[in-house]
């Protein structure tokens, strides 16, 4: 391959990446087969001293951009080295080479027009992290737009490109942009050749806008100074137009009916923050790239991001008359076990045991009651030791006899008693015990509609 001219020592000219009136990008290749991007600037220099003011001006501008490398973001393309081509005199810069496709052709056939919803925040999470990452340390792109963000095929990261129109002047700024600048991505401000950090923001938010809607909300109809300048002025005065009509027009004709209702669900966190990115006044935009990726972040984790449909309402509210008829339950056997331990409860045992003693008192009375005589007097009591008196009747003696037989009943039945009462008392805390665990959980609670 011919070299059209020699770029530097030990850095090899393998032709032109694409041209323009910002400069012209090369393939370079470094000794020991390393291949980087390079980018020309138009206005030659011809004194590399920093009397010159405009050296002084590429070589301030230059620094600022090399910091990226300070710590390097996988969403910014690398600084390698700058300079004065040693032929023609073209200040330059090297540019770590990405290989991959840019976003303008991922748009183009054989791609879909518009992207899905999950790709399409992936390329907002990780743009916004370039401009953040280049805000930090006080670098302003100036020059972003879809083709100036490519996709690495080798780490499927999406990196911020060219850093071209930073380093110039803002006289050089003001021509390219009216000759050759990408008006459909150029804040209204930059029209006059200002370039702020907010700048960067609105250019940002026509690549979401696009992404999403398939083409640019002011599209260039051609590359003549009039059409140019409707664009410019599309930016400057016109509304911006609704994105989801155009999402829907341009919905592939490849996908389902079920996927063209997902894809049309998209999220009102990111509506809104196109609308702030794409205001006329710099000012109602977001600061800077730190702000951005903030309100970025903040939306992506959002739980209100995608609307629920119908079908889903409906199965939330099955599942909610599911957990109260699960309650209602509960509660019915709370209360029937609440009723069964307002008595005491005993076993069969503790029962048998109980009527046996029962029986046995009634027999023993009626046993003590109604024998004869000389059984009577065979039970050993305390009141054997009285002894009769001498002129003690036949009716005293059958009084005597009685009150021996009531006075061992009433010794007997304390027994019993005490035997009862001890029996009752064990097995109402048996019960107890056996209830305990039956309480049933009411800690679900139905959700209300």
């Amino acid at each position: 391959m011919s070299k059209v001219f020699t770029i530097t020592e030990g850095l090899e000219n393998l032709g032109a990446l694409r041209t323009g009136g910002q400069g012209s990008v090369y393939k370079g290749k470094r000794i020991g087969a390393i291949y980087s991007a390079v980018k020309l600037i138009p206005t030659p220099i011809y004194t590399e001293d920093r009397n010159d003011k405009n050296y002084r001006n590429f070589e301030n501008e230059v620094s600022k951009l090399l910091k990226v490398n300070e710590n390097p973001s996988p969403n910014v393309v690398k600084m390698l080295s700058f300079g004065i081509t040693e032929s023609g005199s073209f200040p330059f810069i090297e540019m770590e080479y990405i290989d991959g496709p840019d976003l303008c052709e991922l748009l183009q056939p054989p791609h879909e027009k518009i992207f899905t919803l999950k790709e399409l925040i992936k390329v907002a999470q990780q743009l916004a992290a370039a401009l953040e990452h280049c805000h930090k340390l006080g670098v302003k792109h100036g020059d972003v737009k879809s083709n100036n963000v490519k996709y690495n095929v080798h780490t499927a990261n999406y990196v911020l490109l060219d850093f071209g129109l930073a380093i110039m002047s803002e006289e050089q700024r003001r021509s390219s942009i009216r000759h050759a600048g990408a008006v459909e991505f150029m804040a209204p401000e930059q029209n006059e050749g200002k370039m702020l950090l907010q700048s960067d923001v609105y250019s940002y938010g026509i690549i979401l806008y696009e992404l999403l809607g398939g083409q640019v909300p002011f599209p260039l109809p051609g590359n003549s100074d009039t059409g140019r300048n409707t664009v410019m002025l599309g930016h400057m005065e016109s509304a911006v137009p609704n994105v989801l009509d155009l999402r829907k027009t341009n919905l592939p004709a490849s996908w389902s009916e079920e996927q063209k209702t997902r894809e049309m669900q998209v999220p009102d966190w990111l509506l809104k923050l196109i609308d702030k990115c794409l205001q006329k006044d710099p000012m109602l935009r977001y600061d800077d790239g730190m702000a951005l990726h903030e309100a970025v972040v903040d939306g992506g984790l959002s739980h209100t991001a995608l609307p629920i449909d119908d079908a889903a309402i409906d199965l939330l509210r099955s599942e909610n008359e599911s957990l109260r008829q699960q309650v209602e339950t509960l509660e019915n056997v709370e209360v029937e076990q609440e009723s069964e331990r307002k008595g005491i409860l005993l076993s069969h045992f503790a029962f048998t045991c109980l009527i046996i003693l029962i029986i046995g008192l009634i027999a023993f009375v009626g046993y003590s009651q109604f024998g004869n005589e000389p059984q009577a007097q065979q039970v050993s009591s305390p009141i054997d030791s009285i002894p009769p008196a001498a002129d003690t009747t036949e009716i005293d003696r059958k009084r005597l006899a009685n009150e021996r037989k009531v006075a061992e009943a009433a010794a007997t039945k304390r027994i019993v008693d005490s035997a009862i009462r001890a029996e009752i008392k064990k097995a109402g805390e048996k019960a107890t015990d056996s209830t305990e665990d039956l309480t049933p959980d009411t800690s679900l609670k139905p959700v209300e509609f």
